[in-house]
């Protein structure tokens, strides 16, 4: 087409006498216009190709929700003929439903006051031992559980297992605060470092660590009158270490005596069962 257009323009140069600059521009403007038609040409062919794809997508979704439709109808249709047997199981099920979120309700009911509980013991246990040194006392609470740890320092003289004057009054406090507190049992645990003892009347720090948990035991019972039933003596000896022991400092942390408070986990059981009868 181009060849034509060139010949047909040759002619009118030679019979309109037209000149080359203006057969130049008009030749321009019809390769530009080609262009312009191939463009075109081509966006016509990607619009095309578009709508090709955009059906498929269509009748594809279209197939879905038919698809999705007739499985609603079935499924209204199961609904609908549902035996009276189905419904009263489905209402059984319901009622047991009720009955565990009651029964979760109870017990968590059962750990809040728990938990107030020994949040009241550890404010009152801050407040009988408030003045003593934080180096030589600590009273923490891990998983609902209050420990009250004391210093080696504190309680006896190096390697020994009589309870010093200084101690007693600290566990005169303590006592005070537990026998106000018959909801509770307590364990006293003996620690030690790992230096090995061998004494007349000491064997090890099994013996050192058990002999120091009994003599204070016996000082809260014999003393400040707290019952017996309520206590357990125990000796760790060196294998509870909350510090390394290759420093002093490290050791004179693991020589320590922990009072380890608990709930009476009978009583905690029953406020339970109590709440689980209720909620029948």
């Amino acid at each position: 087409m181009k060849k034509l257009f060139a010949i047909a323009f040759a002619g009118v140069l030679m019979t309109s006498c037209v000149s080359n600059k203006k057969f130049a521009e008009m030749e321009g403007m019809f390769e530009t216009t080609q262009d312009e038609l191939k463009t075109a040409e081509m966006k016509l062919s990607a619009c095309e190709d578009e709508k090709k794809n955009m059906m498929s997508s269509y009748q594809s979704q279209i197939k879905t929700l038919e698809n999705t439709n007739s499985a609603l109808l079935n499924t209204t249709g199961d609904f609908a003929t549902i035996s009276k047997k189905g419904a009263e199981n489905l209402e059984r099920s319901l009622e047991s439903m009720k009955e565990k979120d009651l029964q979760i309700k109870t017990m968590r009911d059962a750990i809040n006051k728990k938990d107030s509980v020994t949040l009241a013991l550890v404010t009152s246990l801050k407040g009988a031992l408030g003045n003593i040194n934080d180096e030589d006392i600590q009273i923490n609470v891990e998983k609902g559980v209050v420990f009250v740890s004391i210093s080696d320092k504190l309680l006896f003289g190096s390697g020994q297992f009589k309870v010093t004057n200084e101690a007693k009054r600290v566990l005169g406090k303590v006592a005070t605060v537990v026998n106000d507190k018959k909801d509770f049992e307590f364990m006293v645990e003996g620690h030690t470092d790992d230096d090995p003892i061998s004494r007349t009347n000491i064997e090890d720090n099994w013996d050192l660590s058990t002999k120091r948990a009994t003599a204070v035991v016996r000082i809260l019972q014999d003393e400040y009158n707290v019952d017996p039933k309520r206590m357990t003596a125990a000796g760790r000896g060196e294998y509870i270490p909350v510090a390394n022991n290759d420093t002093e400092a490290g050791q004179a942390k693991n020589r320590r005596t922990r009072i380890v408070i608990l709930p009476k986990l009978d009583q905690f059981f029953g406020m339970i069962e109590d709440g689980m009868k209720t909620a029948k």
